[in-house]
């Protein structure tokens, strides 16, 4: 399992929809699996559940994203699982850490 947390000066929906460009659009394997959102006044949650396949592993690695404005910046949260391979092997080749990585680069530009 790999997790990175970090700030972006976009809105939540704003950096969803660069994730989603990003990660899913350019990927063959990449699928968006359930996308929840709540809205309270100003503030915004989104959480986003990914999945893609990893030739590596031979397995779906599964992220997921929560973005929020909660504090001053919009924060976003990505954890990956299930990548490893068999029963009791949580050992993934790195596939975890790539798929974290994808997120961390497609909003680069927008970190705080």
């Amino acid at each position: 399992m790999d997790v990175r947390e970090f700030y972006v000066s976009l809105s939540p929906k704003a950096a969803l929809d660069i994730l989603q460009e990003s990660i899913v659009q350019g990927s063959i394997s990449g699928a968006i699996v359930d996308v929840y959102e709540r809205v309270v006044g100003e503030q915004q949650v989104i959480v986003c559940v990914l999945e893609k396949y990893y030739m590596r592993t031979s397995n779906r690695a599964s992220l997921t994203i929560t973005i929020d404005n909660l504090e001053n910046n919009t924060k976003v949260h990505a954890a990956s699982s299930g990548a490893g391979q068999g029963v009791f092997l949580r050992f993934d080749w790195g596939a975890g850490g790539s798929f974290v990585n994808n997120v961390e680069k497609a909003l680069e530009e927008y970190r705080i």
